[in-house]
């Protein structure tokens, strides 16, 4: 009697979209378990036990994940970020992992310019006026909402995000200033932007500040009370990348002193923030619950590029525009 062929079992998240799911139902090669992000470690590795492909969206996947997962061959985020994973030991065993590429990067950079908006024009504070039948007083207040046109912005990190929102915001009319040590100048010149060799020296000429960076040993604190205190005390701070990059005590001190004038945070160092987190009272802080890169479009099409990416790796043709650590592909 025969036995049928073992089928490559997928293990993906519960919140991953119907469009990428369907995808992977329509595989009948493929068998596709989904498991709820906030699954219990024990029970994550049972099923790890038997997975030839995991989608991870914030479930951490380390060296642990791995020693219970022998079969694993491809990790693929639901996402673009990967602080959560141990990279190295993908790394060591010869895993790529893959993220969603440009899927929520137009997403992200249009939540940075809702930020940089909504800060400049003082729209909550106005919204407020309207609902308090203070009317009147918005055209004597201290302080009139601003243009964004003739503005600078410094965009830190010129990735996927960062050079998006760079070509909007030379659209607006801003000077757009780039800081990131890993791109050539003439690519960032060519791009209509002015290089920045030192971030120090950068700060003191925008009116807006915008993180693209990933956080790494590199950039984790790189947003301290001396780097915050370099910025104009007219300038606008925003973070939609990983919490850690900016340092949110001394935030709360640059806010709080007039250091500087506002702030946009999509991300904290601990999500949700402790209900006690003093940034959480400062007036001049807007803040989302990390939800920058998340819309009705952006989840379709994330859930599509995880699909995509763990299929081209069990089909053997891995997708390597997607692939992290790409000297694992070299050997294989």
């Amino acid at each position: 009697m025969s036995t049928a062929a073992r089928k490559p079992r997928v293990l993906v998240p519960t919140v991953m979209a119907p469009a990428g799911r369907d995808i992977l139902a329509r595989r009948e090669d493929v068998e596709t378990v989904a498991y709820d992000m906030n699954v219990p470690t024990a029970a994550f590795h049972t099923l790890l036990a038997d997975a030839d492909a995991v989608s991870v969206s914030l479930t951490p996947f380390g060296a642990a994940e791995l020693a219970a997962a022998p079969r694993v061959r491809v990790v693929a985020r639901h996402g673009v970020g990967y602080d959560s994973v141990d990279v190295g030991a993908l790394t060591r065993r010869g895993v790529p992992l893959m993220v969603t590429g440009i899927a929520n990067s137009p997403t992200v950079a249009e939540y940075a310019l809702y930020f940089m908006l909504a800060l400049a024009k003082r729209g909550a504070e106005l919204h407020a006026l309207v609902q308090g039948n203070r009317w009147a007083t918005a055209r004597v207040a201290p302080e009139l909402p601003a243009d964004l046109f003739g503005k600078t912005v410094l965009i830190v990190g010129f990735g996927r995000i960062g050079t998006r929102l760079a070509r909007v915001c030379l659209a607006l009319g801003m000077t757009v200033r780039v800081y990131d040590p890993y791109i050539q100048a003439a690519t960032i010149s060519a791009a209509g932007c002015v290089p920045e060799r030192e971030l120090d020296a950068a700060l003191a000429h925008a009116d807006f500040v915008s993180i693209h960076c990933p956080r790494t040993a590199e950039t984790s604190g790189m947003f301290d009370d001396a780097r915050l205190a370099r910025m104009k005390a007219s300038a606008c701070l925003v973070n939609t990348a990983r919490g850690g990059i900016v340092d949110e005590s001394a935030l709360h001190r640059a806010l709080t002193r007039g250091t500087i004038r506002a702030a946009g945070l999509d991300v904290f160092d601990r999500e949700p923030p402790a209900p006690d987190n003093p940034l959480l009272g400062v007036p001049n802080l807007l803040t989302a619950p990390h939800m920058a890169g998340v819309t009705r479009e952006s989840v379709d099409r994330m859930a599509v590029a995880v699909a995509e990416n763990l299929l081209s790796v069990l089909d053997g043709r891995p997708n390597l525009d997607n692939v992290i650590n790409k000297e694992v592909m070299q050997h294989r």
